[in-house]
């Protein structure tokens, strides 16, 4: 009862901060973001060991400025959502500045977007939903928690008719909707089980990755266009790059590989925006000394 209590209050009061001016926002986002980063001590570690393995050129000082960036923006974005998923649509688009090769996203083609795990992704998702004429497609894992579940459920569809799957509708459900033009924001770039990956390069440390963009693009029939959402003063660009001309191969470990190497690309261009704060490297090769 306590807990649906404090669940139904915290939403009510990310409602409220939405109204707020986003400066306001984003500075409250800054002071919660100091206050986990002291306080939040196993996250706080995981973070730094993953900037560390990364950035090994990088002073113990630099990687935890780096790690309290991360934090900031982490929170800043998670309070964000209080008004991607409240406030009106025409101050939603006024914040989120859609970029680059839109025309990858237009017409019915089969398209998956490799949309990394940035901080700004709930924002991505918004302005394509929000947007665009289409009918977009993501795979979804279920909170504990139901009423917060409820919550970033009702947010996540509330433009364009968007569907969002578990992983327990199967990849046959997800390939049939891809194949019918509806496009799949897909995030492939986390930790899930060495059951389900392939070990390839990610900062040159063989990680387990999951090797589903490579699969779903061969599967649907589709091209691969990435979105990389960055955080603005103002409130997000989300920059639709050209669709890639040499994904999918027929080989599988060599696709994600590739995926990795153009994610890293991506990630140098922001490091404090990117999701650090997850194991990503809990799967290593067998008889490697774990990372956390």
């Amino acid at each position: 009862m306590l807990s649906n209590f404090l669940s139904h209050a915290a939403i009510a009061l990310m409602g409220l901060l939405g109204r707020l001016p986003l400066s306001w926002v984003r500075a409250v986002g800054t002071l919660l973001g100091w206050v986990l980063f002291a306080l939040a001590a196993p996250r706080r570690r995981v973070a730094q060991t993953n900037l560390r393995m990364c950035f090994p050129d990088k002073t113990e000082q630099e990687l935890r400025t780096l790690a309290m960036r991360t934090f900031v923006h982490f929170s800043q974005a998670w309070l964000d959502r209080g008004w991607l998923w409240n406030a009106s649509p025409s101050l939603i688009r006024a914040r989120l500045l859609l970029t680059g090769a839109v025309d990858e996203l237009q017409g019915a083609e089969p398209v998956i977007i490799f949309a990394p795990h940035f901080v700004g992704l709930d924002a991505g998702w918004t302005a394509l939903t929000e947007q665009l004429p289409r009918h977009f497609t993501t795979i979804y894992t279920h909170q504990t928690n139901k009423t917060i579940n409820a919550w970033i459920l009702t947010g996540r569809k509330r433009f364009g008719n968007a569907r969002l799957f578990g992983r327990s509708d199967g990849v046959k459900t997800i390939v049939a909707a891809l194949r019918q033009g509806d496009p799949l924001y897909l995030l492939p770039d986390m930790y899930f089980s060495s059951e389900e990956s392939v070990f390839v390069p990610f900062y040159g440390v063989a990680a387990a990755t999951v090797p589903s963009l490579s699969r779903f693009a061969k599967l649907g029939r589709a091209k691969v266009v990435p979105v990389v959402t960055r955080m603005t003063a103002t409130g997000y660009e989300v920059q639709v790059l050209p669709a890639w001309q040499d994904f999918p191969t027929k080989d599988v470990v060599g696709d994600t590989a590739l995926m990795n190497a153009r994610l890293q690309s991506y990630i140098d261009t922001m490091p404090d925006q990117y999701f650090w704060v997850h194991k990503r490297f809990k799967g290593l090769p067998p008889g490697t000394p774990p990372a956390y």
